[in-house]
């Protein structure tokens, strides 16, 4: 069974995509340089948006 929904994968698309062309901004405003900060934020809007995204996991 897939772990992630069609709708995720087409917003980290975007997302990976604007930060290739420097459009992506964090929350503060500042550029995205990393992939990891990109598919983080797209899989954030995609869950927001009530797509198939697991939970995000804790940091401790």
């Amino acid at each position: 069974m897939a772990k992630y929904g069609e709708k995720a994968g087409e917003k980290v698309e975007k997302a990976m995509h604007e930060m290739k062309e420097g459009k992506l901004k964090t929350g503060s405003g500042k550029k995205v340089t990393s992939k990891k900060q990109a598919v983080a934020i797209g899989l954030s809007e995609a869950r927001k948006e009530g797509g198939k995204v697991p939970k995000k996991k804790d940091k401790s």
